[in-house]
């Protein structure tokens, strides 16, 4: 019995270290968590592109040229840098472009940094500069991909030029934004379309009569609420909610037509998505090319400056944010 109790004494005491050491671990991860966001607030990051395509084709030919054609390819790129040095001081309207990234999930967060991002860009921008946004969206809440557009209408506004590219998914709120664009350009097998409104709702009004448990709903106004999920939805109640979901398709098939007037909204608003090969053809998009393409051709002509709102989260914050990252993987692959 003496042996037990020891054995079980032993047992109970690395149970509490483990746990112990656990807990120690974990405060001190939100200690330095708070530590840094205190040492840290929000901010916009800025990139120069033109450096790192530079720097691209500087260690290519390190790597593959011969000695004598290395000396020659450094003393051209001397040169040239020169000459930009030069015009850059002769000519201080060289073209700028402002390049975004949006990636959307279902409740489209990523539009609190996109305001930042703009309204950084509308403090120095002007109309001979452009605005590049490199989008990614399945879609999701109406207010939220209507309040995105909104954003990049700012930017049209101002009669900046807006170039708008897809290279994976722009679907439903994700094309409601991308329409914004003075052009829209996509990769060959890009998502893009999914003109349509969705919503659905489970009802536990059954299983909840099953068990004898009543649910009681008290609303002011007669549509103050139309279907529920425990209450017993009445056919009145599913044809207002139609009704609604009918509108907002209304109001996101005028909302394309305003900004794409040459497209056949009637075949395109069926809720299909279409690859950026056959969205062409339906005039949903202007080029097939890709985001990558787009500016490293652009790099030759312009200053590409990226822009990016950094803003600190909480341990909680980024769990949360990888949860939905994964969620819409699964939902739009």
């Amino acid at each position: 019995m003496a042996e037990f109790f020891l054995n079980y004494g032993l047992f109970l005491a690395k149970t509490v270290t483990i746990i112990a050491g656990f807990v120690v671990v974990v405060w001190f991860i939100v200690i330095l968590s708070v530590r840094r966001q205190g040492d840290k607030g929000d901010f916009i990051e800025i990139t120069k592109l033109n450096k790192k395509y530079d720097d691209l084709a500087m260690a290519m030919n390190a790597n593959m040229l011969q000695k004598g054609d290395l000396k020659k390819y450094l003393k051209e790129e001397k040169e040239r840098i020169k000459g930009i040095v030069k015009n850059m001081k002769s000519d201080s309207s060289r073209k700028h472009i402002f390049v975004v990234n949006f990636h959307g999930d279902i409740r489209a967060s990523a539009v609190a940094s996109l305001r930042e991002e703009v309204t950084a860009i509308l403090t120095v921008a002007t109309e001979d500069d452009e605005v590049f946004v490199r989008l990614e969206s399945g879609g999701g809440v109406v207010h939220g991909y209507g309040l995105g557009a909104s954003q990049l209408m700012r930017i049209r506004d101002k009669n900046i030029p807006l170039t708008v590219s897809v290279d994976k998914v722009a679907a439903s709120g994700g094309y409601m934004m991308a329409c914004v664009g003075n052009r829209i350009l996509a990769a060959p097998f890009a998502i893009i379309g999914s003109i349509g409104v969705i919503a659905q709702i489970p009802n536990f009004n059954k299983v909840l009569k099953k068990h004898d448990i009543e649910y009681d709903q008290f609303t002011a106004g007669e549509f103050k609420r139309t279907v529920t999920m425990f209450g017993e939805n009445t056919v009145e109640a599913k044809a207002k909610f139609r009704e609604e979901i009918e509108d907002i398709h209304v109001l996101f098939k005028d909302f394309i037509v305003h900004h794409r007037p040459g497209v056949d909204i009637v075949k395109v608003s069926t809720g299909e998505s279409w690859p950026g090969t056959r969205a062409l053809e339906r005039n949903l998009i202007d080029e097939l090319k890709t985001s990558d393409d787009y500016l490293l051709e652009s790099s030759k002509d312009a200053d590409i400056f990226e822009i990016k709102y950094v803003s600190k989260k909480s341990l909680a914050e980024k769990f949360g944010f990888q949860m939905q990252r994964l969620a819409d993987k699964l939902n739009y692959g």
